[in-house]
């Protein structure tokens, strides 16, 4: 029989030799296999650590924590983490039995309970799932095992968590499909705004970068924009914690000042084993400081301090935050309502992430919640990749003709790019339509007819399939790549979606579509008088 309780001093050693057995000894968070640190988590308030035991052999088999300091002090946010079962006692419901005491023994100290769960296998997908935990998020690449692996993110609400909700948060488009998806799940409601006007934070300012210093902490205490009013970034952290906390800590803040005074910092911690950023407290006098510490952050990140993955939560009421980091190429990883506890009512969070490395997930074992939510947001980093393609080609491309930069990344950013051998059919005939295709770099070659004969090519930056996608019918002609090509693919479900929001870009789609499918009409017309012609000459005496 299994039997979960609280652990005592004298079952750390056993905690250990469960986490060595799991994850080996190449597990990133070291302070698992340090006894001390375990002994301190059994006793300390921030964390409770449960076991599994096996009541006729007396071995401990398991081991589950909530860890109360998740999130910042008075957030009541905890995570449900470090879940592990001794191989030897796998399949025995023993995670269940865990997770189940876990939740009666923190139902009236939390708000929110997350589980940040591995997505190499999906045992602690499902556990969290069938005790209604809802998927929030996909973190690709967080953690470094023995490579880099993805993460879900899942949450639970307790008491009157939702009941102090702030209601309508501000969400850009570029995090509408991921939010929606979030709130349209039980028990909560989309209720947010998609904001398309803000404007991100300005470049300018002439600041200096520094490391913060004793001295400096009490001139940046008195800044309030970004601390106590107007908070867009948060965290685990914050400045008036302490400066001798922060230190124990390993936190950081990177000044700017103007000359000699200060006008702002951005807080983050650093994990150089794992080379990870999360940044948790943004202050700032004014609106291009938010814009230069970012920016130099980033740069830091990327070219000094050899950072993969950097994380901010920043708030779903503040759009200029959220389009200013989507510049900078942090891109929508989870929507988490109700996350923050800020003056006298729960926030909604956007967790916005960026990839300095881009790379290969590897194998993932994901629930269908999961998978949805991974789906919507790996298709954003996919745009990472694709962006700078698409704008490269966007002076070359009809398609994008009359709109100015924002219109036309945005619609680069719903396309897929695909590269395709010489002969491979983009599309036969009859076969049912649901994407316009661009090529970007190749040509392709067009046929129909009962003997499929060559009717047209499609040249660079042309358009292809607009005529089925337009008219909802299956496709009227075969399209194949003559030599090795490069295609934009923009689905019709993203393209509908696009235009729907948005529908000064759905205007210029629309009128460049009919403008390039004239110009193949006379093309093709020009084309087949030719080939009557050349015929007709072949067989005069």
């Amino acid at each position: 029989m299994i039997r979960v309780r609280e652990a005592r001093e004298e079952d750390v050693g056993r905690i250990r030799e469960i986490f060595l057995a799991v994850y080996g000894t190449d597990y990133p968070h070291r302070e698992l296999y340090d006894e001390l640190w375990l002994k301190r988590s059994v006793f300390t308030d921030d964390a409770l650590i449960l076991v599994a035991e096996d009541t006729e052999s007396g071995r401990v088999v398991g081991t589950a924590s909530v860890l109360f300091d998740f999130g910042a002090h008075s957030d009541l946010v905890g995570e449900f983490g470090r879940l592990a079962v001794h191989p030897d006692y796998r399949r025995m419901q023993v995670g269940k039995l865990l997770m189940d005491k876990r939740l009666e023994a923190i139902k009236n100290r939390l708000h929110v309970g997350l589980v940040v769960a591995r997505t190499v296998h999906p045992y602690a997908q499902r556990i969290s799932l069938a005790q209604r935990f809802i998927a929030m998020g996909f973190l690709p690449l967080k953690h470094f095992f023995r490579h880099r692996e993805s993460f879900a993110l899942l949450a639970r609400y307790f008491g009157d968590a939702l009941t102090l909700r702030r209601n309508n948060p501000r969400i850009i488009p570029e995090a509408y499909a991921l939010a929606n998806l979030v709130m349209s799940q039980p028990p909560l409601t989309p209720d947010f705004i998609v904001d398309e006007d803000s404007a991100s934070y300005p470049s300018g300012g002439d600041y200096r970068l520094e490391q913060l210093q004793a001295e400096g902490y009490p001139a940046l205490l008195r800044i309030e924009r970004g601390r106590v009013r107007n908070r867009e970034i948060f965290g685990p952290m914050r400045l008036d914690y302490g400066f001798f906390k922060l230190q124990a800590r390993q936190t950081n803040y990177f000044l700017a000042r103007s000359g000699t005074q200060v006008v702002g910092a951005v807080g983050y911690t650093m994990d150089p084993v794992e080379h990870t950023v999360r940044v948790f407290e943004l202050i700032a006098l004014a609106d291009d400081v938010v814009r230069f510490l970012l920016g130099e952050l980033e740069r830091k990140c990327q070219e000094e301090m050899g950072i993969e993955y950097i994380e901010i939560d920043v708030s779903a009421y503040a759009p200029r935050m959220q389009r200013t980091l989507l510049e900078l190429n942090f891109l929508p990883v989870a929507y988490v309502p109700a996350m923050v506890f800020y003056q006298v009512e729960r926030l909604d969070i956007v967790k916005m992430v960026r990839l300095n490395k881009l790379q290969d997930l590897g194998p993932l074992g994901l629930t269908e919640p999961v998978q949805a939510v991974a789906d919507v947001v790996m298709r954003g980093f996919s745009t990472c990749v694709i962006a700078p393609r698409m704008a490269r080609a966007i002076k070359e491309v009809p398609l994008f003709h009359g709109m100015n930069t924002e219109q036309a990344i945005r619609l680069a950013g719903v396309c897929t790019v695909k590269n395709m051998r010489s002969g491979e059919r983009l599309f036969a005939e009859r076969d049912p339509t649901d994407r316009l295709y661009v090529v970007l770099q190749g040509q392709v070659a067009i046929s129909g007819g009962p003997s499929p004969a060559i009717i047209g090519t499609i040249h660079t930056g042309e358009t292809c399939g607009e005529v089925s996608l337009l008219s909802a019918r299956p496709h009227s002609a075969t399209a194949m790549a003559v030599s090795e090509i490069e295609v934009a693919e923009l689905p019709r479900r993203d393209l509908e979606d696009l235009i729907r929001r948005r529908p000064d870009i759905g205007v210029i789609i629309y009128r460049n579509l009919a403008v390039g499918l004239g110009d193949k009409l006379l093309r093709s017309g020009e084309w087949k008088r030719d080939q009557e012609r050349s015929e007709t000459e072949s067989v005069l005496p």
